[in-house]
């Protein structure tokens, strides 16, 4: 077995591709051979600041949580996958125990081993272990690059399943960055009627009209809240009874807040700082609903059966790639905006 090549995170900005260990499976895991991580909007924030929501390096780190690979070993109690399955890597490993987990919302785990936290090692290094349970076969028809990229999809399809969209729905979404895009996508593949995305970068808008966005509109330093607001609505010729914060600004939540229809719902997935000034009492008196999506829950297999199924077309979603010994490259392109996806490859 060949060496294992991991990318570690030492502290804001010091990323190294260094040998480690490869790590030894027990009887309910399975060992992979990474073939390719995609970079995420978190691992951007604890790159470049060393904190992401609740997590904080205190010692290094491997990054990496969109993974796909193929199965090399499998511990002696799986029987649902053997060697040589590929598959998409649902990145946490749950206690299974909690009271959460026992009602089925294994997302929001009180112990959870999520990838690239300091609970668990993230998945891009060159040989992975993971319980099986999370683990999922990708169809033959859905590429490797595209087995990394569902891991997306499945936090938009989670957020858009919180948001209760439904055929006709009219849905707003604030940020045009990966989650973003793919949350509209994703709404479309739902049945919303109408999608507007916001933006302060004018290629990630024209990128997401490609992708099937119904319309855009480039936010300006100089605007205030209620333009912003004024603009949405004049847009989309209606006020949105969904509408979905995917960058996590204070500003756009406060717009999110504003725009909404009375009885509408405000979905948060962005994660933003710590605290917020934002009109909730106004919100309040008109019954917005204003709910958060954490991560995702028991969506990985309809984020793979929508692009087996090209309901999501998770291909024109992924923009560049990069061999593993250019991972600070890549990571430094994806910091800038200018990429929708980035995809780092351990095989090349």
């Amino acid at each position: 077995m060949a060496e294992n090549i991991a990318v570690v995170l030492h502290g804001p900005y010091d990323l190294k591709v260094e040998k480690y260990p490869i790590p030894i499976i027990n009887d309910d895991e399975v060992l992979i051979k990474v073939s390719c991580v995609g970079i995420c909007g978190s691992d951007i924030r604890i790159y470049s600041t060393g904190t992401c929501g609740m997590e904080s390096i205190t010692e290094p780190i491997i990054m990496g949580h969109e993974g796909a690979g193929v199965i090399v070993k499998v511990g002696a109690n799986v029987t649902n996958l053997r060697p040589g399955d590929r598959v998409a890597i649902e990145p946490t490993q749950p206690c299974k125990s909690c009271e959460f987990c026992r009602s089925g919302r294994y997302n929001i785990c009180e112990k959870p081993q999520y990838c690239s936290t300091h609970r668990s090692p993230g998945n891009l290094c060159t040989y992975y272990k993971h319980v099986a349970d999370f683990c999922h076969r990708i169809p033959d028809n859905v590429s490797m690059e595209e087995g990394a990229a569902v891991q997306p999809l499945a936090i938009a399809i989670h957020a858009c399943n919180r948001a209760g969209i439904k055929l006709g729905t009219n849905v707003v979404i604030l940020g045009a960055g990966p989650i973003g895009v793919l949350c509209s996508m994703t709404a479309k593949a739902m049945g919303a009627d109408k999608v507007l995305i916001t933006d302060v970068v004018e290629s990630r808008l024209t990128a997401a009209h490609k992708l099937g966005v119904d319309y855009t509109l480039l936010v300006k330093k100089e605007y205030s809240d209620q333009q912003v607001v004024e603009k949405i609505v004049e847009i989309l010729g209606t006020t949105p009874s969904v509408t979905i914060d995917a960058c996590g600004f204070a500003s756009a939540q406060r717009v999110a807040m504003m725009v909404t229809r009375t009885g509408g719902t405000v979905l948060i997935v962005g994660i933003g700082e710590e605290t917020a000034e934002l009109p909730l009492s106004k919100a309040m008196l008109r019954e917005v609903n204003i709910i958060g999506a954490y991560r995702l829950l028991n969506s990985y297999s309809a984020a793979l059966s929508a692009v087996s199924n090209r309901k999501i077309d998770l291909k024109s979603f992924i923009t560049h790639h990069f061999p593993i010994h250019k991972a600070k490259d890549a990571f430094e392109l994806a910091k800038t905006g200018e990429a929708m996806k980035v995809i780092i490859h351990l095989d090349q």
